[in-house]
């Protein structure tokens, strides 16, 4: 390659232009959806730059106050919910948002939109301090409330099976937006210089199995005895235990490389800890779309009915085998 040809190569598909290219893939969407994506891609540059710059800004720690979930709140948890649920007002393709900050919906006052957002806007923020990757979450879904009325909790209370799209961000040596709106999944890498998203990872699987496990095993012994057994048996074989304490960087490490992540209930948390509508449904869309699986233990987390917003649940996330093998460590019924 000449320097010429070096420096005037193709950069690579942009996020807008691979948006627009796909739009023909929903007969039901007139140009919202997509609004959407762009919506939470422009909050995440900017989410972005105040992670880059915390410990410079002084954006660091907390708040001093617990969110909804009885969480230390961080400081940057805070501006990110701004900024995300600021972004989304704006955009006006949105009626409501559940937020995990948050213990009600976000009426957006756009009574006209078509769509609900459930969010995770900063997943890991007591990572920043010490410089740990961390990332947003996000799900989309068609509200069941007439057009021109204020959001419900029906349009809230839906299966996973009914999202239109699910993604998460997310912010380490590299920023990258991954998502998929069932039709596989893809990834783009934010390039700075450019304030663009490119796409970096089409067409994303997972393999059906790997040789990483990722859990806190520091709850090793609050766990049923069948995770318990699967622990022991993964050390047994030399897997490759990798927890990061961040569940984006966990599980974007897993997509890729192949592995199971979990967090199963325990004597404190009975039913579990990770939220069902903007944590685990997010994620199991994309598995699921990338080839894997994910299951509470009992049932796949895509059809479990929600009762309230901020619903925990048990999370086995990954590799289709390994999720399988564990399931039927812990009796519950196996997967085809």
């Amino acid at each position: 390659m000449t320097g010429i040809e070096k420096f005037t190569s193709p950069i690579g598909v942009a996020l807008d232009r691979f948006i627009s290219a796909k739009q023909e893939e929903f007969t039901y969407a007139t140009g919202e959806l997509s609004q959407l994506l762009r919506d939470i891609a422009l909050a995440s540059k900017i989410i972005n730059r105040e992670i880059n710059r915390a410990g410079l800004s002084g954006i660091e720690g907390s708040i001093g106050a617990d969110n909804i979930q009885g969480e230390r709140q961080q400081m940057l948890d805070v501006i990110a919910d701004y900024r995300f649920t600021r972004a989304l007002v704006r955009g006006g393709q949105t009626c409501g948002i559940v937020s995990e900050e948050n213990a009600e919906i976000i009426d957006t006052k756009n009574h006209n939109a078509k769509y609900i957002i459930t969010i995770d806007p900063l997943d890991g923020s007591s990572n920043i301090d010490v410089n740990v990757s961390v990332g947003t979450i996000f799900s989309i879904y068609r509200r069941k409330s007439p057009i021109g009325t204020p959001p419900t909790l029906e349009d809230v209370l839906q299966k996973g099976t009914e999202q239109v799209a699910a993604g998460y961000i997310l912010y380490g040596s590299s920023t990258m937006l991954v998502f998929t709106t069932g039709f596989g999944v893809n990834g783009f890498t934010y390039e700075p210089s450019l304030g663009e998203y490119f796409l970096s990872h089409p067409d994303m699987t997972i393999c059906e199995d790997g040789n990483i496990y990722s859990v806190n095993e520091g709850g090793y012994y609050s766990f049923p005895q069948g995770v318990q057994d699967y622990i022991d048996e993964c050390k047994k074989k030399k897997m490759r235990a990798r927890y990061i304490g961040s569940l984006v960087a966990d599980f974007h490490r897993n997509l890729l490389k192949g592995g199971i992540y979990m967090y199963p209930s325990t004597k404190e948390y009975k039913n579990g800890k990770l939220r069902l509508l903007y944590e685990c449904n997010s994620l199991a869309f994309i598995i699921e779309q990338a080839g894997g699986y994910a299951s509470n233990g009992e049932k796949r987390i895509l059809e479990i009915e929600p009762e309230e917003k901020h619903q925990r649940t048990p999370l086995y996330i990954g590799s289709k085998n390994m999720v399988k093998e564990v399931l039927n460590r812990v009796n519950v019924t196996s997967i085809a």
